[in-house]
């Protein structure tokens, strides 16, 4: 009953997982924040990135269209595109919470990748502002909220298997759009690790504003009747007794 006496309803993340996605949140963060600190105003690699980045630029050299090829699930066209499905899917599926969040989760993180990060850190990579990477933060930012969805407490109770093999799908899918943008010379790679930390950090956050109670009684109020009846929340057309034949409407 506690979608129809105004209660919440149930949250993106499960109570076992909110520990867990706090510390996700606070560490991303400071990560952010701290390289961003040591690589202000860098126009070069330093000797980490150097080390990381050399080998998988001298091996892409000469396959630069495989490195498009990775890199392109993070272009605006696909990742909108993949942005758009887990929003309709959602929809389809009676997630609302889920919906708001993957509508939100991507524009959010990217949007404070160009508009604030790159500009306050002002890093280079060969005249062009590279910190954090927005392909990676994109993709990262995507499979985040794909795990939150498919592995809380409002996962379908039919996916099995793919719960856990969608998000992992798409984790590997976010590391290597940060192979592919560093075989381009795109960035480097601690930009891709500030990418990723930028994407977890904004859905974790998400996620708990998402969860707050008066956030929930709103999502509750549109839940489809289904979802109430597989819940609980209502009874079953199976429970209510069919009228006589002589109760029939003439």
């Amino acid at each position: 009953m506690a979608d129809i006496e105004g209660r919440p309803g149930q949250p993106l993340l499960a109570a076992s997982a909110r520990p867990l996605a706090g510390v996700l949140l606070a560490g991303c963060a400071i990560l952010v924040a701290v390289l961003g600190a040591v690589f202000a105003h860098q126009t070069t690699a330093d000797s980490f990135d150097h080390a990381v980045d050399s080998p998988v630029i001298t091996w892409f050299a000469s396959h630069q269209h495989l490195s498009l090829w990775l890199a392109a699930p993070g272009s605006p066209i696909p990742a909108t595109a993949l942005w758009a499905a887990i929003v309709i899917a959602c929809l389809v599926t009676g997630r609302p919470n889920g919906a708001v969040l993957a509508a939100v989760a991507m524009p959010a993180a990217v949007g404070l990748d160009d508009g604030l990060l790159k500009h306050l850190v002002h890093r280079t990579y060969l005249g062009l502002l590279t910190y954090p990477s927005g392909h990676t933060t994109a993709v990262v930012t995507l499979a985040a909220t794909v795990a939150v969805i498919l592995l809380g407490p409002l996962r379908p109770a039919r996916a099995g298997p793919l719960r856990v093999v969608i998000p992992a799908t798409a984790g590997v899918l976010g590391a290597l759009v940060a192979v592919g943008v560093i075989g381009l010379q795109w960035h480097y790679f601690t930009d891709t690790v500030a990418g990723a930390a930028v994407g977890i950090a904004v859905v974790c956050g998400l996620a708990f504003v998402l969860d707050l109670p008066a956030a929930r009684r709103q999502f509750a109020r549109v839940t489809p009747a289904r979802r109430r009846l597989r819940d609980g929340s209502t009874k079953s057309t199976s429970e209510t007794p069919l009228p006589w034949p002589s109760e029939w409407p003439q």
